[in-house]
């Protein structure tokens, strides 16, 4: 996938806010400072689109972005783009906020990622240089118990040894594989070298041509 666009649209305050549901859209999310808006960066190739933060909990709303693409393997003349959101959510296991604050974006995460009708897929970004937190783990069964598809994207791998982050990355899914019998699609990624960044975009370009064909039936 090619990248042609990518620009800031709107911040929402809940699901019903948000843009007219008529492209695909993929939803970003996970603890306060795992790296979202660097990951969001470097997919978009756009180090300025996402405000980096060093102040976990800085993303408060539904941030959408309008991102348009083209194919790795475009026909020279035809250079049709296919628009999608890309979806910039509120981190969950929240920084210190109050009780009724961390309860309204709950409720607004919750609501958006049940009700959006056009959500293909959540990525659910897990800092590779920890073992597994039950934080996320309890979040990622509750993904489960909603029936939403999703992937796991293990961020910050250039900080750590890559013996390391492979501990780390097979300890998260031995602890998924006691509760999954199948497991999600997973990336490592860093947004500092690039890593993964090729393969969550060809998964993104996949989803996008398989939403085509069956608009198209």
């Amino acid at each position: 996938m090619i990248i042609k666009s990518a620009k800031y649209l709107i911040s929402s305050p809940d699901f019903q806010q948000c843009p007219k549901p008529d492209r695909p859209e993929y939803a970003f999310i996970g603890r306060s400072n795992v790296g979202k808006s660097s990951l969001i960066n470097m997919l978009v190739d756009n180090q300025k689109l996402a405000k980096t933060s060093g102040t976990p909990g800085k993303t408060q709303l539904i941030n959408h972005f309008e991102v348009e693409s083209l194919p790795d393997k475009h026909v020279p003349g035809k250079t049709q783009t296919t628009p999608w959101y890309l979806v910039d959510l509120p981190g969950y296991g929240f920084a210190k906020v109050s009780q009724s604050q961390r309860k309204q974006w709950e409720t607004m995460i919750e609501n958006y990622l049940r009700k959006r009708e056009n959500l293909v897929n959540i990525f659910v970004l897990i800092d590779s240089r920890h073992a597994p937190q039950k934080v996320d783990l309890d979040f990622i069964n509750q993904l489960g118990a909603w029936e939403l598809p999703f992937c796991i994207v293990f961020t910050k791998a250039d900080k750590e040894s890559q013996k390391e982050v492979s501990k780390n990355v097979k300890a998260f899914l031995d602890a998924m594989r006691k509760t999954w019998q199948f497991l999600p699609q997973s990336f490592v990624t860093s947004a500092i070298k690039k890593m993964g960044r090729d393969k969550i975009l060809l998964f993104i370009d996949q989803c996008n041509t398989a939403v085509k064909e069956q608009d198209a039936n």
